[in-house]
């Protein structure tokens, strides 16, 4: 898998934090979409995370850490999660697409991440330690 160099997270990109089934190895791995994302690093970012069965959703904010992976995207690509997440066709109001700053290292990375309505949270289980990988 491609690696992100200092001119991919320079320059004006599009980057995405996913945390759920499009993380690596997951049912729907973005590594494998095309055109082919380029991995920046692992990263965690504020937020609960829930198991809504096939798959996770995640409201933003609080104290609680939900551990993702960052990755430049172009914009085809990101045409085709918002597909995945259903915000493009069929516009269904299951997820929102969101802007947040993801820390790395010692930078700061505008991401977008794809937030659940927290209508479809309501009596769902928490997923403590906020990792889909290791909570499902």
């Amino acid at each position: 898998m491609p690696e992100a160099t200092a001119d991919d997270i320079a320059n004006d990109t599009c980057h995405v934090f996913v945390y759920g089934t499009l993380r690596r190895g997951d049912d729907n791995d973005i590594n494998r979409l095309t055109p082919p994302p380029v991995f920046v690093a692992s990263a965690t970012i504020k937020g609960q995370l829930f198991h809504l069965g096939r798959y996770p959703g995640m409201l933003l904010g609080g104290d609680a850490d939900v551990t993702g992976e960052v990755y430049v995207i172009t914009p085809a690509l990101e045409r085709k999660l918002d597909e995945i997440e259903e915000l493009y066709p069929q516009q269904t109001d299951e997820y929102f697409k969101r802007t947040v700053v993801v820390q790395i290292d010692e930078r700061a990375i505008s991401c977008i991440v794809y937030e659940i309505n927290p209508a479809y949270v309501v009596g769902k289980p928490l997923i403590h330690g906020g990792d889909w990988v290791k909570g499902r």
